[in-house]
């Protein structure tokens, strides 16, 4: 029979107790980290909005949609009816196959950054001929400028595409921003183009659908489509009449330029060094 060492069973012993410290140290250091999780907000209507973290502003919540401030959306508190843990992956700005295992140091290979909101808007509003401040509007009324949001009936990303109008689009994955605008543009394109530029009908259209537009030779009698209507319209005027007055205010601007009198040239600095008398 083998005798133990007493010292080595003590020496063992404190080992294992400081072991044990540290163990309980790291894991209450990593509940008390805050959750970096993304949330959906649940709205009233439906929607979700996914969203990095939010702020209480008196009525309003505001969404942050990025981690880094740049992008939010202010909604109504009231209109939030609760918060959920958002389990989706987040979607990268570009990814590359993982079947393809290319060479970091190939010059072929680059990353394309995911473009800003307002380029996007831009460039697809120049494809289809329509004014950005309309998209952005239409963007605005769909998913409140968030591009993981997702309607109850199945309507995805920033100009909530359907999945079948979407097929019908081209548009691969409705979560791409830039895919996504592209085929909400072309859409909304062709519905102005099908109702002779009418957009109080092209918007009751993209809203309900074509098919109830003709149903009822107009804007449905639905609550939900004449205030989609009526909210797009009204933001939409209302960025007019704004930029209206700004022009009015810079042509004012140029006008009194134009017409002030020339001021009285001044006499030339060399005349009072002329003026003094020498010594």
């Amino acid at each position: 029979m083998t005798r133990r060492n007493p010292l080595a069973t003590e020496r063992a012993a404190r080992i294992a107790a400081k072991a044990a410290a540290v163990l309980c140290a790291v894991a209450v250091a990593l509940l008390a980290r805050p959750a970096t999780a993304a949330e959906l907000a649940i709205l009233r209507n439906g929607f979700s909005i996914r969203h990095e973290h939010r702020l209480v502003m008196g009525t309003n919540t505001r969404l942050f949609l990025a981690a880094d401030d740049s992008s939010f959306t202010d909604v109504p508190t009231a209109e939030i009816t609760g918060y959920e843990k958002d389990l989706t992956m987040p979607l990268l700005p570009a990814q590359v196959p993982a079947d393809s295992h290319p060479s970091t140091n190939s010059p072929s290979v680059k990353s394309t950054p995911a473009l800003p909101l307002n380029q996007v808007v831009d460039s697809a509003s120049a494809a289809y001929h329509l004014d950005p401040d309309l998209v952005n509007s239409v963007i605005h009324a769909e998913s409140g400028f968030n591009s993981r949001a997702v309607s109850p009936k199945g309507a995805r990303g920033l100009m909530q595409l359907m999945p079948g109008t979407a097929n019908q689009l081209g548009v691969n994955d409705s979560f791409d921003p830039q895919a996504n605008v592209t085929g909400g543009s072309r859409y909304l394109r062709e519905l102005l183009e099908r109702y002779n530029f009418d957009l109080v009908k092209a918007l009751a259209a993209y809203n309900a659908g074509p098919q109830r537009v003709e149903q009822y030779r107009g804007v449905p009698p639905f609550r939900e489509t004449r205030a989609y209507v009526a909210r797009i319209v009204h933001e939409y005027n209302a960025k007019k009449i704004a930029q209206e007055k700004i022009a009015r205010r810079e042509e004012a601007k140029q006008k009194q330029v134009s017409t002030k009198p020339p001021a009285r040239a001044s006499k030339p600095a060399a005349t009072a060094i002329t003026a003094e008398t020498p010594r």
